[in-house]
């Protein structure tokens, strides 16, 4: 392994000995200080990638050293050392920005994997580490967050200060920006690194089984529950859950959810016996939230608990430049999936490119381009390829100016428009339901209104309202249907 340095601080010289001779048999570099004033003499010195100091000192005690630290900015990983008694005292080091801490006593393989899992943290956070080549810094590249805009480095900056702490975090982007990779990042450089992220995706399940999801549920608790469920809490304790897309949670789901928030409890469906949530949480959404609280479409009190730490990640639109090096990034992992030497792109392409507004963010980046590696015979890629992967789908066909038809209920045109949409997409609801502005199970039910069956792939008029919507109507709307195409 590279050499990494380590600063013990202990006033009992023993004690301090003890850790560094453990940790230099672990091959690390390790330099001893007496005392908080001794070390901070040693931190204007030299750089160390990690300090573990004890609490209790005289003079200047190990809460009074981490601030000193902060103050100045030092980028070292700290790691507490404290006796039970005060480990609220410990608690409150973590706030001010130590890593973690070990209580008395503890055992050589504990200390090792701490100060290992500090030394990763620190080198996922060191801003200046090792280039990639195209700008962003290998930490970043591993994390998934390529691009080195202005809003970007914002974005990453505010990811380094937010991830130490156990604050919830509510992600809110259009989709294709990169919430998940985001939430990654922020368990990763956490404190709970160690433990699982754990994700569940929101407008993917019916309420009930969504809470079972969430909570788990215990055997007989419902039709089709024949064993106890360990639900998403539970799975990610002592780590982090990403509640994905969470306005598509029902209101009184919303409720049971508020209540883990403020009290860390919870029970499984079907048992009343309540359980901890030792969780940080994650929420991430492409939608308003306060306009859904204004519709009372979300509960007002959860947006509070959840808005804690808003992170708003910027469409790619508005990442000037990033384009080109996400280009270049999502060429090299085609490649190296594909095991191909790297595809060419020409001029024309980039320019394409840069001047496409990407409704559909980074997501529709990656699979244009992948898809033209998949499909590539050996020749740079054009703007001419690309152009037909590039043009808006018209949601609705106008006719020459017609003016809507007197008569047509709202409800009968908002109908028009979602078979429409739902025509357009080849019958996909969650592209459908992304494009109307609507969630997928609003998109679903207003469908079971209409009459479709939940998996239907035709989308004409359906036999309930067919008599009732002229075709007529239909056409002069300028909306397409099955049976007037």
């Amino acid at each position: 392994m590279d050499s990494k340095r380590i600063l013990v601080v202990d006033d009992h010289a023993a004690a301090r000995e003890s850790v560094a001779d453990v940790l230099r048999h672990a091959g690390y570099e390790v330099r001893c200080a007496s005392s908080a004033r001794e070390a901070l003499g040693l931190l204007s010195k030299s750089e160390y990638h990690v300090i573990i100091t004890d609490l209790q000192m005289p003079g200047m005690d190990g809460l009074e050293f981490i601030r000193q630290i902060q103050q100045r900015r030092l980028l070292s990983q700290i790691i507490m050392v404290t006796a039970h008694a005060t480990i609220a005292s410990a608690v409150e080091a973590m706030r001010y920005g130590a890593f973690d801490y070990l209580e008395k006593p503890f055992n050589a393989t504990r200390l090792e994997e701490l100060v290992g899992r500090a030394v990763e943290r620190g080198r996922l956070l060191a801003p200046e580490e090792s280039k990639h080549t195209s700008g962003t810094s290998k930490s970043d590249d591993q994390l998934g967050l390529v691009g080195n805009s202005r809003a970007m480095q914002a974005l990453r900056a505010s990811i380094r200060q937010v991830a130490p702490t156990d604050e919830t975090v509510l992600i809110v982007g259009e989709s294709g920006t990169g919430k998940e990779l985001v939430a990654r990042a922020l368990h990763r450089l956490s404190r709970r690194n160690a433990g699982k992220l754990v994700s569940l995706n929101c407008p993917a399940l019916s309420p009930q089984l969504t809470e079972s999801e969430l909570f788990g549920h215990r055997r007989g608790a419902y039709t089709g529950a024949d064993d106890d469920r360990v639900g998403r809490f539970e799975m990610a304790d002592k780590g982090t859950i990403l509640l994905d897309e969470i306005t598509e949670i029902d209101l009184p789901l919303q409720a049971k959810l508020l209540r883990v928030l403020q009290e860390r409890t919870f029970e499984r469906v079907g048992c009343s016996q309540s359980r901890t949530a030792d969780v940080r949480i994650l929420a991430s959404t492409n939608r308003d939230l306060q306009q859904e609280v204004a519709s009372a479409r979300f509960r007002q009190d959860l947006y509070y608990r959840l808005a804690v730490v808003p992170l708003l990640l910027p469409p790619l639109r508005e990442r000037e430049g990033d384009v080109h090096m996400l280009t270049d990034y999502f060429l090299e992992r085609a490649a190296n999936r594909l095991q191909r030497p790297q595809c060419e792109m020409e001029q024309d392409a980039r320019r394409l490119f840069a001047d496409y507004h990407w409704p559909g963010n980074v997501r529709e980046l990656e699979n244009i381009v992948t898809r033209a590696c998949v499909l590539n015979e050996g020749q740079p890629i054009s703007a001419v390829e690309m152009q037909p992967w590039l043009e808006q789908p018209e949601f609705v066909t106008e006719t020459s100016g017609s003016p809507l038809p007197v008569g047509v209920t709202l409800e009968e045109m908002e109908r028009q428009m979602i078979v429409a949409t739902l025509e357009r997409f080849g019958g996909h609801r969650a592209r459908t339901a992304e494009a109307l502005g609507i969630g997928v199970r609003t998109l679903s039910g207003k469908l079971r209104g209409y009459g479709y069956a939940p998996h239907a792939k035709e989308f004409g008029l359906a036999p309930s309202v067919r008599q009732n919507s002229p075709n007529e109507s239909a056409n002069s709307a300028g909306f397409r249907t099955k049976q007037s195409a």
